[in-house]
C-alpha cells in the first residue's frame, strides 16, 4: 500500500463513506488518483475498486491523468458574453494546446460550468484559485508565470478583493460586490446574539419563533424551515444531522459565496440553533469543489466559534448541548445541490438522487433524520431568533416574508449581490441595477424561467416569479436562442447524473433539434416536438431532470417568433440525415471504407 493512502487511513479511519475526502486528499497531493490509489483504498476500504472507480469518475474535478497545473475556464452564459472566447484563444495560443488537452508544460486546458463568478466574468479556476475578470493580455500573463514556474499567487494582476477576501487566509481577488444590505447583509447582528436567546428556551420554542416568522427555504425548493425543523425534532431515531448545502451550482448565483466569505460565523451559528432546535450532536456543511479556496477561512470560522463556546460540548454553559461541524467538499456535480444527492456523495458515493419518500428529515445522512438547509436560510434565522418571529413577517409580502438574496449579471451596470424584500417587480430590479434595452431576464437560472419585456410587471415572490437567487439580464444585443438557450441546454446535458431515461435522453434529443434550428434547417413539427418531448423530463426523479427542458419551454412560451424566423417555409419535413456522416466514426475504428 502507498504510504500516501497508509497516512489518509490513519487520518480519516477506514471509513468508506470518507471516500470522497480521501480522493481529494490524494489528488491534492499528487495531483491525480492512480490505478495504484483505487487499488489501494478499496483493500482498505474493503470495497471493490468498481465502487471506488464510480465516485472518481462521477465528478468533474476528480482526474486519474497526472498534469502539473490546471486551468478550468469557466465556460457560463455570462462569461461567454463578456469575452470568454477572446480568453479562451489566448489560452490555447500561450499554450500551445487547444481547450481539453495538456501541454509539453504539464498545463492543462480545461472547461467547466459556472464557478459563482458571474459578478466578475470572465473567470477561471487555476489550481483551485479563482482568476476573475480575464482578458486575453492577463490570461497570457499568467501561462507565462506557470511556465516560469512562479508560484500561483505571485500571478494575481488585480488587488485583493474587498472585506474578507483581503485578509491573509483567503487572500483573494474575488470582490463581493455587495450592492444593497438589508436584515441579512447589514452589519448590525452581533455573532452569539441569538445562540444566548435561545439556550434560555425549550426546543419547540425556538422551533415556534422560526414557524412564526414565516422563513421558507432560501436554496429555491421554498419548504417553511421551521416545519422542516420540526418534522425531524419528532423522528424517533436520536442520531440526527444537520447539513448546510453550501453546493451554490445553479449558474447564475452567487450569494452563497458572499455569505460564505463575510457572514460564516452567522452561518455556523444558524446551524448550532437548528441543532439546538432538532437535537442533533453533528453538523456538516458541504461546499462546492468552485469554492475550494475559501476552505482556510471557513476553518479559522469554526476554530473562533469553539473558542467563544459557540460550538463544541455544552455550548455557552447549556448542559448537553454538544454540537460541532466539519466541511465536506464536492467535487463539482450540478446534481448535488439536490438534498438527497448531496447526501449520497456525502457519504462517499455517486451523487444520484434518491428516491422519495422517506424524506431526509426522515432517513438522510448514514440514513438518520437529517435537515438539509441553504446557506442563507441559517444566517436568516440568526435574525429571526434575535428579533422574533412577527419582526420578521413586516418584511415581504403576506405570502412571501423576509428578504432575499438575489445575484444579479449579464447587461447592467452594477452586477452583483442585492438584499430585496419579495414583492420587487422586475422592472424595478432592472432600474435599481442600472440594467438599458432589456430584453429578456432569466429568473432562477437555467432551471428558472426565461421572460420578456411583457412580463416585467411580475413580482419577485413565491406566488408569481419564484428564484433561489439567479437574475441573469440580457439585452437586445443577445441571440438569445444561441447564446441562451442553447448554453443552457449543453449544460443540463453535461450535468444530467444518467440514471433517469427522461432526464438521460431527452436532454439530448432537445439540444439536436435545438441545433437543427438554429441551423436554419426547422420546420414546423420541430417546434412542436420541442414542446411534446419536454413533457418527458417532468417524470424524472429529482429536479434537474423536471426542469431541464425549462430553457426550451419558457423561451417557447416567451419569445416563440425567434424560433419561427429561423424555421423554413413551406416545407413539412426536414431530416437531416446523412448516411456517409452517420457511419464514419465506426468505419474509422474497424478500419473500413464506408460503402454507401
Amino acid at each position: 500500500m502507498s504510504l500516501l493512502v497508509q497516512k489518509i487511513i490513519d487520518d480519516i479511519g477506514p471509513k468508506a463513506d470518507r471516500l470522497m475526502d480521501m480522493l481529494l486528499a490524494i489528488q491534492q497531493e499528487k495531483s491525480y488518483v492512480s490505478n495504484e490509489h483505487i487499488a489501494d483504498l478499496a483493500q482498505q476500504l474493503t470495497i471493490s475498486e468498481i465502487q471506488v472507480r464510480q465516485t472518481l469518475s462521477f465528478y468533474h474535478f476528480f482526474t486519474s491523468k497526472p498534469a502539473r497545473h490546471r486551468i478550468y475556464l469557466n465556460d457560463s452564459v455570462v462569461a461567454n458574453m463578456h469575452g470568454r472566447a477572446e480568453v479562451l484563444q489566448a489560452f490555447e495560443e500561450s499554450l500551445a494546446c487547444k481547450m481539453g488537452g495538456l501541454n509539453s508544460d504539464g498545463i492543462a486546458l480545461l472547461s467547466t460550468a459556472c464557478i459563482g463568478m458571474s459578478d466578475q466574468e470572465p473567470a477561471a479556476l487555476i489550481d483551485g484559485i479563482v482568476f476573475p475578470s480575464l482578458t486575453p493580455e492577463r490570461a497570457r500573463y499568467v501561462v507565462e508565470g506557470l511556465q516560469e514556474g512562479k508560484d500561483i499567487q505571485d500571478l494575481f494582476y488585480l488587488p485583493l478583493g474587498d472585506g474578507e477576501n483581503s485578509k491573509e487566509v483567503l487572500n483573494s481577488m474575488v470582490n463581493n460586490n455587495i450592492r444593497k444590505t438589508g436584515l441579512l447583509l447589514d452589519d448590525y447582528y452581533q455573532v452569539g446574539t441569538a445562540l444566548q436567546l435561545a439556550v434560555k428556551k425549550s426546543d419547540l420554542e425556538v422551533i415556534g419563533i422560526v414557524k412564526t416568522s414565516g422563513l421558507r427555504g432560501r436554496g429555491g425548493a421554498g419548504f417553511p424551515t421551521g416545519m422542516k425543523w420540526e418534522f425531524c425534532r419528532f423522528s424517533e431515531d436520536k442520531e440526527k444531522y444537520i447539513i448546510c448545502n453550501a453546493d451554490e451550482g445553479e449558474p447564475g448565483t452567487f450569494k452563497d459565496r458572499v455569505l460564505l466569505t463575510e457572514k460564516a460565523a452567522m452561518l455556523f451559528e444558524g446551524m448550532a440553533l437548528a441543532a439546538y432546535s432538532i437535537g442533533a450532536k453533528q453538523g456538516i456543511i458541504y461546499l462546492r469543489y468552485e469554492y475550494k479556496y475559501m476552505l482556510g477561512h471557513l476553518q479559522n470560522a469554526l476554530n473562533t466559534a469553539r473558542t467563544k463556546h459557540l460550538l463544541g460540548k455544552n455550548i455557552l454553559g447549556k448542559q448537553g448541548f454538544d454540537f460541532d461541524v466539519r466541511i465536506q467538499l464536492g467535487g463539482g456535480a450540478y446534481v448535488c445541490g439536490e438534498e438527497s444527492s448531496l447526501i449520497e456523495s456525502m457519504e462517499g458515493k455517486r451523487g444520484e438522487p434518491r428516491y422519495k419518500p422517506p424524506f431526509p428529515v426522515q432517513k438522510g445522512y448514514m440514513n438518520k433524520p437529517t435537515s438539509v438547509n441553504n446557506v442563507e436560510t441559517f444566517c436568516k434565522v440568526c435574525r429571526i431568533i434575535e428579533k422574533g418571529g412577527e419582526w420578521y413577517r413586516r418584511y415581504g409580502t403576506k405570502q412571501s416574508v423576509g428578504t432575499k438574496l438575489l445575484s444579479i449579471s449579464g447587461d447592467c451596470q452594477r452586477p452583483g449581490v442585492y438584499e430585496i424584500e419579495w414583492g420587487m417587480t422586475i422592472e424595478q430590479m432592472l432600474n435599481m441595477v442600472g440594467a438599458q434595452n432589456t430584453l429578456a431576464v432569466q429568473v432562477g437560472g437555467p432551471s428558472g424561467s426565461l421572460i420578456g419585456e411583457d412580463s416585467f410587471y411580475r413580482k419577485i415572490c413565491y406566488g408569481d416569479l419564484s428564484t433561489g437567487g439567479s437574475m441573469m439580464i440580457f439585452d437586445n444585443s443577445r441571440d438569445l436562442l444561441k447564446e441562451v438557450v442553447l448554453n443552457f441546454i449543453n449544460f443540463f446535458v453535461d450535468e444530467s447524473c444518467g440514471s433517469c431515461v427522461s432526464c438521460r435522453v431527452t436532454t439530448q434529443q432537445l439540444k439536436q433539434k435545438l441545433e437543427k434550428i438554429l441551423q436554419g434547417k426547422g420546420v414546423e413539427q420541430d417546434i412542436e416536438d420541442l414542446l411534446s418531448w419536454s413533457k418527458f423530463n417532468l417524470v424524472s426523479r429529482c429536479g434537474l431532470g423536471q426542469t431541464a427542458a425549462n430553457p426550451i419551454t419558457t423561451s417557447l412560451q416567451n419569445f416563440r417568433y425567434l424560433y419561427n424566423q429561423l424555421l423554413q417555409s413551406g416545407k413539412d419535413f426536414e431530416s437531416c440525415f446523412n448516411m456517409e456522416n452517420a457511419v464514419k466514426e465506426s468505419c474509422r475504428v474497424v478500419n473500413r471504407i464506408p460503402n454507401i
